[in-house]
């Protein structure tokens, strides 16, 4: 049983290593050789940034909730808030990386 987990953890390598030989890297248009890190960047700094704001506000929100329960609502929309920072990240991403400008 070990080693038919072994084998099967071992074909996504070898899988991947000859898709990667077959993959020719197409020709990037001139001036757009940065859109990738920009659209890594924008995500990237979106997510963490709400990661940061759900943090906080699912912290004051428990807080909160021990007290008070029928805040609920009016926690759950600051939490959506901050939730929608990381949505609004990933859609300009993939707009920089999928606008043809």
């Amino acid at each position: 049983m070990e080693r038919k987990y072994v084998l099967l953890s071992i074909l996504p390598l070898i899988l991947s290593s000859i898709l990667v030989g077959a993959v020719t890297p197409a020709s990037t248009a001139q001036g757009f050789e940065g859109i990738n890190i920009g659209a890594g960047l924008a995500i990237g700094l979106a997510v963490v940034g709400a990661g940061v704001a759900v943090g906080m506000a699912a912290a004051a929100g428990i807080g909160v909730l021990t007290e008070r329960r029928d805040m609920f609502g009016t926690v759950l929309i600051f939490v959506i808030i901050g939730e929608g920072l990381a949505v609004y990240g990933i859609l300009f991403g993939l707009l920089m990386l999928f606008a043809k400008i």
